[in-house]
């Protein structure tokens, strides 16, 4: 734990606790991941800008029009809004920055990654009382207003720009590289959500060897969803030794080989072999 960030460990346990509540806050755990990206405040009593993002997501709910009715209107609403006055949006290079999968940054330069950008929407649309929900489609995420079987969509990426059933399929063909396939809508839940926006943390951590701070804390997180991939906790050990910490992160391939020892003994042998190998880099 770093000295300057004192309140780390209440955080985290904070977040795992609203993982493991029986209806998730998702704009309260991507504010705290967010918080993780950056040293706080000195002297402030909301260092890491969770509650100003809380009150921001309020302020933006309350200017969308009063008693709206049906899918299409409040997709209309909210593009008209989000992507027209306020202007939310993205391109290409927000993929090359960290602060596109970081709410605080994305509410503030109201630019962003898809899926930062549609937890916006989400949670702005949910607090005006509209029915929406976010759609995890392969290679992009958008938002989906009213019963899924509609096919309300709506990409927050093109300033919520409305998507037809077909647009949907040919934006994953073209993010996927794969021909065009029915989809079938199914409603991301938070936790997926969250889970996804911290594959993303992960993915931009591997592109920039020099960042293995982010690649930790994006793991950590990771482990502290109550369902997560399993190889995830191999991956932290192999990351600890990276970063020259090589008994901690021999000792959890050790554990990690124990899990699946039971179902797949020779990878819990080749594991053994790499802690032994971590562990000799002390020699």
């Amino acid at each position: 734990m770093s000295a300057g960030d004192p309140g780390r460990a209440e955080r985290r346990e904070r977040f795992a606790e609203e993982a493991r509540a029986e209806r998730p806050d998702l704009a309260l755990l991507c504010l705290l991941l967010g918080a993780e990206t950056s040293p706080p405040s000195s002297g402030d009593a909301d260092p890491y800008g969770v509650d100003e993002a809380q009150i921001e997501l309020d302020r933006l709910a309350g200017l969308l029009p009063y008693g709206a009715r049906g899918p299409r209107v409040w997709a209309s609403a909210l593009a008209e809004l989000l992507g027209e006055r306020c202007g939310f949006a993205g391109s290409a290079p927000d993929y090359d920055r960290l602060e596109s999968s970081v709410l605080q940054q994305v509410l503030r330069r109201r630019r962003g990654l898809p899926i930062l950008l549609s937890v916006v929407w989400i949670e702005v649309a949910r607090r005006a009382g509209a029915p929406v929900y976010g759609l995890a489609l392969p290679g992009h995420y958008v938002v989906g207003f009213g019963d899924p079987e509609e096919r309300v969509l709506a990409d927050p990426f093109a300033g919520g720009a409305p998507l037809s059933g077909q647009d949907a399929e040919l934006l994953v063909a073209g993010a996927t590289g794969t021909p065009p396939t029915a989809l079938t809508p199914v409603p991301a839940r938070p936790l997926e959500t969250v889970l996804r926006i911290l594959n993303n943390v992960r993915a931009w951590a591997a592109a920039r060897p020099e960042r293995t701070d982010v690649a930790l804390w994006a793991l950590e997180l990771s482990l502290l969803l109550p369902s997560h991939p399993a190889r995830l906790r191999l991956e932290r050990a192999q990351l600890l030794v990276q970063r020259g910490e090589f008994l901690r992160g021999a000792a959890e391939m050790e554990e990690y080989a124990e899990i699946v020892d039971g179902v797949e003994p020779a990878t819990a042998e080749a594991v053994r072999h790499r802690a032994q190998a971590a562990r000799a880099l002390l020699n």
